[in-house]
């Protein structure tokens, strides 16, 4: 399974602006719990860490937890500033980063 990277941001805000933010990554968040057609043990996969950083301050970030269902999907908000780069990665259990970049232009 690719880990494909969704993200839903705007390419221009205004100063002041609260924008939504939407970003869902592809994968399977195995738990290490379910067995495979064999009876083998599927290997625990799970992303432990999401981060958005707005021009590198991180704006919203979350945890990971075995519960959290295949293929996550967050929205949240944060407030135009400046003209900039949003990125948002996602991290892990076994230190993979995925990431994706928007550039955000503030007027």
């Amino acid at each position: 399974m690719s880990n494909t990277i969704r993200i839903k941001a705007p390419g221009q805000a205004r100063r002041g602006e609260v924008m939504e933010l939407k970003a869902m990554i592809r994968h399977p968040m195995e738990t290490g719990y379910r067995r495979d057609l064999y009876g083998k043990q599927i290997p625990e996969d799970i992303l432990d860490r999401f981060e958005c950083r707005y021009n590198g301050e991180v704006v919203f970030s979350a945890e990971f937890f075995r519960a959290t269902a295949a293929d996550p999907f967050l929205t949240f908000y944060t407030v135009a500033t400046e003209s900039g780069t949003l990125e948002f990665r996602w991290l892990g259990q076994d230190e993979s980063v995925y990431r994706e970049s928007v550039q955000l232009e503030v007027k």
